[in-house]
Formats: structure tokens, sequence, C-alpha cells
């Protein structure tokens, strides 16, 4: 497969590639091989010719949210590079393999608001629309017009509703055969100036807690919904820890003995109870099992399961 893959116009291969370089916690061993598609185009003929020849692959982003095993991948590891950034207007049309950092300063150097507040997300488009990502009370799906896809077997767009977002989630996190190509934004008119006033200190917070050069995924867990929570819980939460209806993790994570925990080459920030970071030496599985027991410890607590942001290959 490797020679007739080398064969598709654009395409980068890389053998035999650690994981572990491409995922910002750094863990993760070989896949057998690294497929680079830089178009649409290189993208459908790479997956129709894995698909013909039966061979394992799977399709990431950035690695920013990624857990990649430390056995590494027996399979093909395809990504998606096309990184144009599009702006007509306050609409703005960016590619899946676009940073998302990228089109943050981008927008906000042609002065529109709408996606300013997720400035520090590390990541790549097609993960932050796969998860929707968002910080400080937003997130995409508010600027989503629509989404432009691949299912397999044609490309295809949907508008916003069909893409079924909802916090942290979308359509496309459930239907992992589903590859985001780009995605379409309506943002709004603003002063340059005072967006870049405003996303400088949201990045400088964002650096404090999770500085770039952090072996880190940002917050391990989702935050809870009150409403859900176990009446007893609620009883237990101070008010002003509710913000748009939502419990941080962290809370019942440090309640629960979190910070500070080490299991081999990783650790839980002493200042973030839902910050796990990776001292150098850590590897996915103890990152892994670093996981289950804090899920373990605040169900035993508090009765309540919490829900990984991250995803595991």
């Amino acid at each position: 497969m490797q020679a007739r893959l080398a064969g598709i116009p654009g395409l980068t291969l890389i053998v035999n590639p650690l994981l572990s370089q491409y995922t910002r916690f750094g863990v993760g061993g070989p896949a057998r091989l690294l497929v680079d598609a830089p178009t649409e185009e290189a993208l459908v003929a790479a997956l129709a010719l894995m698909r013909e020849c039966g061979d394992s692959f799977v399709v990431i982003g950035g690695g920013s949210n990624l857990v990649a095993s430390d056995d590494g991948y027996s399979g093909a590891v395809l990504r998606y590079t096309d990184s144009r950034i599009l702006i007509e207007g306050t609409r703005v049309n960016a590619a899946a393999g676009a940073v998302l950092q990228d089109v943050v300063d981008t927008t906000i150097r042609h002065g529109l608001r709408g996606v300013d507040t997720m400035t520090g997300i590390p990541g790549w488009v097609g993960g932050a629309v796969y998860g929707n990502a968002g910080a400080y009370g937003h997130s995409i799906h508010e600027r989503v017009v629509r989404v432009r896809f691949f299912d397999g077997a044609m490309i295809r767009e949907i508008e916003n509703k069909e893409c079924e977002f909802d916090y942290r989630e979308s359509i496309f996190k459930r239907r992992k055969d589903w590859i985001v190509l780009s995605v379409l934004l309506q943002l709004e008119a603003a002063d340059a100036a005072e967006l870049k006033a405003s996303a400088d200190a949201i990045l400088k917070i964002r650096n404090e807690k999770y500085p770039p050069t952090m072996r880190c995924a940002g917050s391990i867990f989702k935050n809870l919904f009150f409403d859900k929570l176990p009446a007893a819980v609620q009883a237990q939460i101070p008010a002003k820890l509710v913000r748009e209806g939502k419990l941080p993790s962290a809370y019942l994570l440090e309640q629960s003995g979190a910070k500070g925990l080490v299991n081999g080459g990783v650790r839980v920030a002493e200042y973030h109870a839902n910050l796990i970071y990776n001292q150098g030496t850590g590897t996915a599985t103890e990152i892994r099992d670093l996981i289950a027991d804090l899920k373990r410890r605040v169900s035993e607590r508090f009765g309540v399961e919490l829900e990984e942001e991250v995803q595991y290959l």
C-alpha cells in the first residue's frame, strides 16, 4: 500500500513515526505510517486506497487532545493538512488543517469578533469543530454557519443545526467516519485594537495556567451541568462556583485530593486539579491510570462520574 500511496500527488509519507512527536502530551509509540494529505482530492484518494487494501487507519488533527498508546498504532495515521484561511467580509472559511490560533490571530487583524476568546487553545480547526472547542463562555458552534466534510463516500456540507453541537460535542465526535474538511464561520465587525487587547489579556491568563511548553491537553475532564448533579452534591457547592449552569470539574477533583498526585512521569498540577501533564518521562499508560484514579476518587466521594475531554488512540 505504501508504494501506491506514494503515487498519489501531494501526499507526504513518513514511515514508523513516533506518535509522541505528533501529540501535545508527548506520548505514543510508532505508527506504521503517517500520511499527510494537503488537498481534498489527495485525502479522498488516500482513504479510497486504504479501504481497498483493507488496511487499518485513523484520522487525527493536531494531536492536542489525544492520548496515543505506548504501543503505537499498527495502521496508518492520516492527517488533512490544508491550512487555508479565507476571509470574505465578515465570513471566514477555515480549512480543517489550519491552526486554531492562526484563525484567531487572522480574524483579530481583520477586525472580526467571534473566535477571539479562543486564543491560546491549541490544535487545529478540524479538531475544534469535532469537539466544539471553546473557552470563557463561548464555543466555536456559536459562529459555525456550515461544515464541509467527507462521509466516506462523498463530500457533503451540513448547516449548524445538523452538526448537533452540544457542550464539547458534535455529530462528528459520534460519527468518526466523517472527516471535517473546512468550516464557514460568521463573525462580526469590531475594533481590531480592542480585540487584540482583550485577546492578549486572555492569552496571558491561559499561558499562566497552561504554559505553551507544558505537555498537556488542557482540562482533562468536561465540566458538569449543575442541574444534573445529585441534590446532595448540589447542596455542597458554593453558589459562586456555578457559571453558565456548569460546575468546574476541578472543584470536585480538588475536594477528592487530586492536586499534586503523581503517577510515574505524569502529575496533576498543584494549582489546578483538572490539569494532568507529562513531566518529561510520562507514558500513555500512566496518564490513563491517573485519569482512572481521579474518576474513581470523585465517584467514591460524590457519586458523580466524570467524562474525559481527551480522546484515546
